[in-house]
């Protein structure tokens, strides 16, 4: 028993690739070319792409040798 092409649905929609709109590739997906994948990839690993976050621990630790205010002035 033969299969239709036209019965079968695809896994994944057919998408642009992000990099150049041709279609994607099963291969590469969402990318059309190991290529435009390399490309991506390599914006990342420079840095072009940046996920903003907080980087609001490091700000609230005291240094060690700094007085803590809270305790006020014993010494004087």
């Amino acid at each position: 028993m033969a299969i239709n092409d036209s019965t079968v649905t695809p896994l994944r929609p057919k998408r642009p690739c992000p990099e150049c709109g041709r279609p994607s590739a099963r291969d590469t997906y969402p990318f059309c070319s190991t290529r435009c994948k390399d490309i991506d990839l390599n914006r990342w690993l420079k840095g072009v792409y940046v996920i903003p976050g907080d980087d609001g621990e490091a700000e609230e630790e005291l240094p060690a040798n700094t007085p803590d205010k809270s305790q006020g002035d014993a010494g004087n």
